[in-house]
């Protein structure tokens, strides 16, 4: 490891980033070794405990050493908000500095490194249960077609595909009775994005690949035990939005 030591208020910041199965991981050990660095993840569904296989959760051999951050620190009975992971991961970012070190923040989700590397200001709302339920019956287009009315400006910048978060859209304006504020921000990191990018076709046999190793590795077993652990299918199918995971549920994955 280097023994290059930062100056304690640092307010430096590596944020990797790229496509599945790019090899973010891979490059975020070999910086924290060269550059005395520690990982943060900023992966949605590597918070969670017992999620191992289907997410690609590196492995303890893998991080040769390095010190990983915000893997398992959340049940997967429940759902985990990039609220909460903001604020967590700004947290342990500031103690890596605080010990002269660089923090590494890995992305797999890009709306959870756009949160810590841009400072946004989420809303805070608590889930109404029993409204998402209600609106979980609708169609995506139908949903965007609410949206559209309640918040034309915020309906222009959403994924109209994303159902979990044109309900949450959805659920907050009405909860507030406001539109969505504009996504204020403020810059907390001096930071050095690496963005990883890959052929179309070098990543397909990427992710075949590891498909393959993964359900020789008891990938579908891990769903088992989760269920088996508590976790309702119906829960199951919502994480389902991982490619890997899904193919448990259709047996089918999109390349």
């Amino acid at each position: 490891m280097s023994n290059l030591i930062l100056p304690k208020n640092h307010n430096k910041l590596v944020a990797i980033v790229g496509p599945n199965a790019s090899g973010k991981s891979d490059l975020a050990v070999k910086l924290a070794k060269k550059f005395n660095g520690e990982v943060v993840s900023a992966d949605s569904r590597q918070v969670y405990k017992g999620m191992d296989i289907g997410t690609g959760k590196i492995t303890k051999e893998e991080m040769q050493g390095i010190p990983h951050h915000l893997l398992d620190i959340a049940s997967p009975k429940r759902k985990f908000s990039v609220a909460q992971f903001q604020k967590k991961a700004i947290e342990a970012i500031k103690k890596i500095q605080k010990k002269g070190k660089l923090p590494i923040l890995c992305g797999g989700t890009g709306f959870y490194v756009q949160a810590v590397i841009d400072g946004i200001v989420i809303p805070e709302v608590k889930p109404d249960w029993a409204l998402r339920k209600k609106l979980e019956k609708k169609t995506c287009e139908q949903l965007y077609q609410q949206l559209k009315k309640l918040d034309p400006r915020r309906a222009k910048t959403i994924d109209k595909k994303n159902k979990r978060r044109l309900i949450r859209a959805i659920e907050i304006i009405l909860k507030t009775k406001k539109r969505i504020p504009s996504l204020k921000k403020r810059v907390i990191f001096d930071t050095l994005i690496i963005g990883i990018k890959r052929d179309k076709e070098e990543l397909k046999k990427r992710i075949k690949k590891r498909l393959l190793r993964r359900l020789k590795e008891g990938m579908i077993e891990e769903v088992k035990n989760l269920h088996k652990s508590g976790v309702s299918w119906k829960r199951l199918e919502e994480l389902a939005r991982i490619p890997i995971y899904r193919f448990v549920f259709t047996g089918k994955i999109r390349l």
